[in-house]
């Protein structure tokens, strides 16, 4: 055998018998030296839109007719995740024989606006709700917030996340209520727990509080859903709201407990 010959049956045991070369991608690096958990760009993006419904007609000793309807949508994009609420109540009842009187009605809406950042799971918000009740002694309120918002875990069964931020609060209380009750910055926070059983029945834990000069305004929303059939379930929700400051003829603390028929559209 050749000199050369060697030489060319040691070049190829050792380029066989070396490990082959892999060359990590710019994400390996950054998990492997900051431990970053960067979101995939196609990851969640997906849409949701629900509407619920709740009817009572009541007569005989007592004659009171409500409704409560609601619309609650999600939207993912890849640099989004955008919430949207609206609800109406009213009731009416009758206080004397061919004489009714409206003794609830509200709309409250919201809308909150995540941008993703970088790392998963962590966004900057923006939220604005608007408000109109005849009898929570305010013509209209309304308030506006941005801030620091975060989702702490989401798997198959449960999920939490929270919002963090400074705003401001716009109210105009009605005229004929003497109260020394104004505009000002406040300061918002919420938090929101979801879980869900194999059968498909959910829960739902949300607060939130805005706290300002004049008023701090908190609210709670507990409800429970069962699938009834198809996209038709079954919901069961209490809701507080409580303000700290109100009108010497308004209730401090308002709780609406309610039965509704709630439809997925997609």
């Amino acid at each position: 055998m050749t000199k050369h010959s060697v030489l060319s049956w040691s070049v190829l045991v050792c380029s066989t018998m070396a490990p082959a070369l892999v060359y990590a991608t710019p994400r390996d690096l950054i998990d492997d030296l900051y431990h970053a958990d960067i979101s995939s760009p196609n990851e969640e993006l997906s849409s949701s839109l629900d509407g619920e419904l709740g009817i009572l007609l009541s007569s005989g000793n007592t004659s009171a007719n409500s409704i409560k309807a609601g619309i609650n949508a999600h939207h993912d994009t890849e640099n989004w995740s955008n919430r949207y609420t609206a609800e109406l109540l009213y009731k009416q009842s009758v206080v004397s024989e061919g004489n009714k009187q409206t003794t609830a009605h509200r709309f409250f809406g919201t809308g909150q606006f995540d941008y993703k950042l970088g790392r998963k799971d962590r966004r900057l918000f923006v939220y604005g709700d608007y408000e109109n009740d005849r009898f929570n002694g305010y013509d209209h309120r309304a308030s506006l917030a941005v801030g620091w918002s975060q989702r702490l875990w989401r798997d198959n069964m449960s999920a939490f996340r929270y919002s963090v931020g400074p705003g401001y609060s716009f109210v105009k209380p009605l005229e004929s209520n003497n109260v020394n009750i104004g505009d000002s910055v406040i300061v918002r926070a919420s938090a929101e727990y979801e879980y869900k059983w194999e059968s498909g029945a959910r829960l739902r834990q949300f607060l939130s509080t805005e706290a300002g000069e004049f008023n701090t305004k908190s609210r709670s929303e507990t409800s429970v859903s069962a699938n009834v059939f198809g996209e038709m379930a079954m919901k069961f929700s209490v809701v507080l709201n409580h303000d700290s400051d109100t009108p010497e003829d308004v209730a401090s603390l308002n709780t609406e407990t309610s039965v509704a028929l709630v439809y997925q559209f997609f």
